[in-house]
């Protein structure tokens, strides 16, 4: 049984992702996005196909909405961290996580520091 669960946590550990805000630059409508929770639901979307409002509506509240922008539109929601990165940063997220169709959502949990560990599958808001 103690095996079974070894095998099991290291399986789980290693498909999921890392996000290093070391290493991934976001920018909010006047600054620069530094992580100071211990838990997000990073949500990538594009603007341009997708209503915000809506899709929040179907990600839990237990903590904060880091939300990337595909679109690169730099607005203000209220209880949202609303943010932009360059198009390099966004492809090298998107091939990180593996992500295919947008926009989807992912809880992240910090691990370290700046260093975040994926915590939940990810999943399509259709």
């Amino acid at each position: 049984m103690v095996a079974a669960f070894f095998f099991y946590y290291n399986y789980k550990f290693s498909t999921y992702k890392f996000v290093d805000f070391n290493k991934i630059t976001l920018y909010t409508k006047s600054d620069i996005f530094e992580p100071k929770n211990e838990t997000y639901y990073l949500l990538l979307f594009s603007s341009k196909m997708s209503n915000l409002n809506e899709l929040i509506k179907k990600i839990p509240k237990d903590a904060p909405i880091l939300a990337i922008d595909i679109f690169q539109q730099r607005k203000n929601y209220k209880n949202i961290i609303y943010t932009t990165a360059g198009i390099n940063t966004i492809i090298k997220l998107i091939q990180h996580l593996n992500i295919y169709e947008v926009p989807v959502v992912v809880k992240i949990k910090r691990y370290n520091k700046k260093l975040y560990k994926q915590d939940s599958p990810l999943e399509v808001l259709k």
